[in-house]
C-alpha cells in the first residue's frame, strides 16, 4: 500500500510538474526593442515614434552603428529583456530597411520599407486611446505560401500586444492591417468607430462598426527571410525584388542615353547640312 502511495504521489509530482511549466510557457511576454541606425532622415525617425506609440511593449534604444558586428543587437535585446527586434537600418540617407528579429535564435526578416506616410504628415480624422490593444487584420493571401505563413506568425508574435504589457490598456479599440498587394505587404491603421459620426450619440443596434484610418502608412518589400537572428541560412529569398541602387542606375542610365541621342541627332543634322548646302541666290547681292 506504501508503495503505491508513492508511486501515485510521484505521478500527481510529475503532472504538477508539466502544469507548472506550461504556465511558465504562457507567461511569456513579447517585448519588442526598436533601434535605428545612424543617418535615419526625419520622415523615418517619426514613423518608428509612431510605431513606438502603437506598440506599449517596446523599448526604444539610441541609435547604433551595427553594419559591422549586427550580433551586437541580440546582445542589447537580451540586456533590455527583450526577445524581439526591429532594426531600422538607414542607408545613402534615403533608403529604409526594417528587420525584424527574434532574438536569439531567430528567424529573421529584411524589409525594404517604401511609402512612408507618418501620423503627422496624413493628419487624419481617427484617434485611438494610447496602450489601447490592435486587432491584427490579415489578408487571405497570407495562408497560400509557407513564407507567408511564417511572416503572418512573425507579425502576429511583434505587432500584437500580449495580455498584461506593460503601458497596455485591456481594450481594442484599432485595427492592423496586413495586405498582400503586387507582392507587397501594405499596413494601415484604423480606428473603430462605434458612434455615428454625423450626431456623435451611439450608433442603432443594426448598424455595424466603422473603420476610420488612423496612419501611419507604409509598405513592406520582402527581401530574404533568415533561419537565425540577424543571419543564417536563407529560408526565403524574394525572386522579384529590385534593389533601390539598381533602380537608380537605371534611371541614371535611361537619362544618359537621352542625352547621347541628343548628341547624336544634332551630329546627324549638321552631316546633313554639309552634305547638302544650300544653292546660292544670284540675286542675293541685288538690293544690298
Amino acid at each position: 500500500m506504501a508503495t503505491l502511495y508513492k508511486t501515485a504521489k510521484s505521478e500527481y509530482q510529475d503532472v504538477d510538474d508539466v502544469l507548472e511549466e506550461r504556465e511558465k510557457r504562457s507567461d511569456i511576454k513579447q517585448r519588442i526593442l526598436m533601434v535605428a541606425s545612424r543617418g535615419v532622415t526625419f520622415r523615418q525617425r517619426h514613423l518608428m515614434n509612431d510605431l513606438e506609440v502603437l506598440l506599449p511593449h517596446s523599448k526604444k534604444e539610441s541609435k547604433v552603428e551595427a553594419k559591422q558586428d549586427i550580433d551586437l543587437l541580440n546582445e542589447l535585446a537580451e540586456i533590455q529583456n527583450c526577445n524581439n527586434v526591429f532594426y531600422f537600418e538607414a542607408r545613402k540617407h534615403q533608403d529604409l530597411y526594417l528587420w525584424i528579429a527574434r532574438a536569439p535564435s531567430g528567424p529573421s526578416v529584411k524589409f525594404h520599407v517604401q511609402n512612408i506616410h507618418t501620423m503627422d504628415e496624413l493628419k487624419m480624422t481617427g484617434n485611438c486611446l494610447r496602450g489601447s490593444r490592435p486587432v491584427l487584420s490579415f489578408d487571405s493571401n497570407f495562408d497560400s505560401e509557407p513564407h507567408l505563413q511564417l511572416l503572418k506568425e512573425i507579425f502576429t508574435q511583434t505587432f500584437g500586444v500580449p495580455k498584461g504589457a506593460r503601458k497596455s490598456k485591456p481594450f481594442f479599440d484599432h485595427v492592423f492591417t496586413f495586405s498582400i498587394v503586387d507582392g507587397r505587404i501594405w499596413f494601415r491603421n484604423f480606428q473603430v468607430v462605434e458612434k455615428d459620426a454625423q450626431t456623435g450619440g451611439d450608433m442603432a443596434k443594426n448598424a455595424k462598426p466603422t473603420l476610420v484610418e488612423i496612419g501611419p502608412r507604409f509598405v513592406l518589400n520582402t527581401i530574404r527571410i533568415f533561419e537565425g537572428s540577424f543571419g543564417g541560412p536563407t529560408l526565403y529569398e524574394n525572386p522579384r525584388y529590385i534593389s533601390p541602387n539598381v533602380v537608380r542606375a537605371a534611371v541614371l542610365a535611361q537619362k544618359a542615353t537621352k542625352y547621347a541621342s541628343r548628341v547624336a541627332s544634332t551630329q546627324d543634322r549638321e552631316a546633313r547640312a554639309r552634305a547638302n548646302p544650300l544653292p546660292t541666290d544670284p540675286l542675293k547681292d541685288v538690293f544690298e
